[in-house]
């Protein structure tokens, strides 16, 4: 279930909430209704603790982060052939998905980043005493289920969750039989008139961006419609009153080298500009960290404040952290085992990814895994989309250089290398924490990711193969346009050919916005604190600048929605929104499934509503 959410995500707008809430209420809930009724049914069972929730909540995290990480709707995609004939027709260097070569693809990649930071746990986790903020509000949340209150509590959330899972999938299901044709349903409803329609500002009923509004801070939300407003509501007007100046007016507006090439790149621009300014910021502060704290071990007499024994809670999960070792001679044989396999299968898979490339990202990404984990340890933000993005661009321009084709795809298949160790090891350290926090097992931690791994590296290729199979992806007007599969296509291109097929005045704009995004930043952390809350955020600013701002519409109707119920009852809100939150998602999330297998079945939806001008109708009428 989690994996179709987090596919439907990648595949609509490409930002992925945390789900940590619902797999542990999810967890919580299945397991106790199942002890029940085995105690119900005179069976014995065990009792229900705190490390079985922890597990259950790694593993399936796990499954569902290779959703993400896996590129299903960015690096992986990007290679097909639908999305290179989008920027190139005539190429003939692509590579279609393939459920075979997907899954052996994971398979040789997942497992490096588990083993890559294994031997350090002990270092991030008790010596450094990182503080993984994710992994630690997730253990709080667990550890409060199984105390009375929290038992309590976790009742009320249960429940939340299933009334707005239902509704939520009642909803989707009732929208479906008005979608009979292109632009039909509520899908494209005119909330701001039909002129605001063709320039992507309306409301599409989404329960899903809702519950992701409900989720994601105010101010992402509201960067999403600035983004929106400056780029649909602004630029692409103007820049389409330059047609026949900036760009031939024979081109198709989806046409790269016409507006499109302004809205891709301008996005990139953006994304680059808040990704490197991110990158430098965190690698500092990891930097700075790291020194700090070995001096202090080396030179334990220096004043560095006052310090505070370990509490006996502290020293009881340092014992059971240390009991359970994870060989040291495991994790360096099972890294060095799976990269040798991996540098020899890659090449088959992407025959323009060589071995050699292969074999120095596997030397290389161990010190970038740490650099992500213990930077994520420290600020709770994990860079490995950075890290893609800088094997996209030294890879990409390394192959390039050596071959005539093929440059591109090298640069998409390091990137889904680099992302997929950077990510899973950080996750990783986030679950130790958890695991520290919550008195679970470390071996269980490692075997539960491990499992989650292995799980997810066949049921992510599969649950896209539904989506691949069903539904039309990477239309820029569909359903599932893929934005970020066209975006990461477009940087390989850049980082093997450079600029020269941009349209004119683009790589202006494209300087103008990489140096607004770092001003941005720059004002963010200098006004800090309380005042960083009204600074938005580039990252998120980009998104609209290719989709449009329908889904930012949705966002920050859920955003409203979680600050009325805020002001009317703080505590309520805190405990449920959450909940409430996940079950939207998880409802419209899940009915991808039915609908997916409507459509392999060819069974169509009865009614079209469309919205028509009140001239346009009138013709109609004639017509008819």
């Amino acid at each position: 279930m989690f994996s179709f959410i987090v596919m439907k995500l990648n595949l609509t707008t490409g930002i992925i909430p945390s789900l940590n809430v619902a797999a542990g209420l999810l967890g919580f809930f299945f397991v106790k209704i199942s002890t029940k009724l085995l105690d119900t049914l005179g069976l014995s069972s065990q009792p229900f603790t705190r490390q079985e929730n922890t597990v259950i909540q790694t593993c399936v995290v796990a499954a569902s982060g290779i959703a993400y990480s896996g590129g299903f709707g960015s690096y992986l995609f990007a290679m097909s052939e639908l999305i290179v004939h989008q920027s190139e027709p005539s190429s003939s260097d692509y590579k279609n998905p393939k459920l075979g070569w997907m899954i052996g693809f994971l398979f040789v990649v997942s497992f490096l980043g588990l083993f890559s930071l294994v031997p350090l746990r002990k270092m991030m986790i008790i010596d450094f005493k990182l503080t993984y903020p994710s992994g630690t509000a997730t253990a709080h949340l667990i550890n409060s289920f199984h105390t009375p209150q929290g038992a309590k509590l976790a009742k009320k959330q249960v429940r939340e969750l299933g009334k707005f899972f239902s509704l939520s999938f009642m909803w989707s299901f009732f929208q479906w039989f008005f979608t009979a044709g292109n632009d039909c349903g509520f899908q494209k409803f005119p909330t701001f008139g039909l002129q605001a329609l063709q320039h992507k500002f309306y409301f599409d009923f989404s329960a899903t961006y809702i519950g992701v509004g409900m989720i994601c801070p105010h101010i992402v939300n509201i960067s999403l419609l600035i983004g929106g407003i400056l780029s649909w509501g602004i630029m692409w007007p103007l820049i389409q009153t330059r047609k026949g100046h900036w760009y031939s007016a024979d081109l198709d507006p989806s046409d790269i080298q016409a507006l499109k090439g302004y809205q891709v790149f301008i996005a990139i621009a953006l994304i680059l500009g808040d990704g490197l300014y991110n990158f430098g910021k965190v690698l500092s502060q990891t930097i700075a960290g790291m020194t700090a704290m070995i001096i202090q071990r080396r030179n334990p007499q220096l004043p560095t404040g006052a310090k505070n024994p370990l509490s006996s809670d502290d020293e009881r999960r340092t014992a059971v952290f240390l009991k359970d070792q994870i060989p040291t001679s495991l994790a360096v044989g099972g890294y060095v085992a799976i990269a040798a396999v991996s540098t020899a299968t890659l090449p088959h898979i992407f025959p323009h990814l060589r071995w050699y490339h292969a074999a120095v990202i596997y030397v290389s990404a161990p010190a970038l895994a740490f650099c992500n984990a213990f930077g994520a340890g420290l600020t709770d933000w994990s860079l490995a989309s950075a890290y893609g993005k800088l094997a996209i661009f030294t890879v990409g321009a390394w192959a390039g250089a050596s071959q005539s084709h093929g440059g591109a795809l090298a640069g998409l298949a390091a990137c889904g290398v680099m992302m997929n160790i950077v990510s899973t090891a950080s996750d990783l350290m986030q679950d130790f924490k958890t695991g520290y926090m919550t008195l679970a097992s470390p071996r269980s931690m490692f075997a539960s990711q491990a499992a989650g791994t292995a799980m997810g590296c066949v049921v992510a290729p599969c649950v896209f193969w539904v989506f691949y199979a069903a539904f039309p992806l990477g239309d820029p007007g569909g359903e599932y346009p893929a934005p970020f599969a066209v975006i990461y296509y477009e940087m390989a291109k850049l980082g093997v050919g450079g600029f020269s097929e941009l349209p004119r005045n683009c790589l202006s704009l494209c300087y103008g916005f990489f140096a607004a995004a770092v001003a941005i930043n720059l004002v963010r952390d200098g006004v800090g604190g309380r005042g960083a809350r009204f600074v938005p955020l580039p990252m998120a600013m980009a998104v609209p600048f290719y989709l449009g701002s329908y889904f930012a519409v949705d966002m920050c109707v859920g955003s409203l929605i979680l600050y009325v119920w805020q002001r009317r009852d703080r505590a309520a809100a805190d405990a449920l929104a959450p909940a409430v939150a996940s079950g939207l998602i998880c409802g419209d999330g899940l009915w991808a499934l039915p609908n997916s297998i409507l459509a392999l079945a060819g069974v169509e939806p009865p009614i079209c509503m469309k919205f028509l001008s009140k001239a346009d109708n009138k013709r109609v009428d004639a017509f008819l």
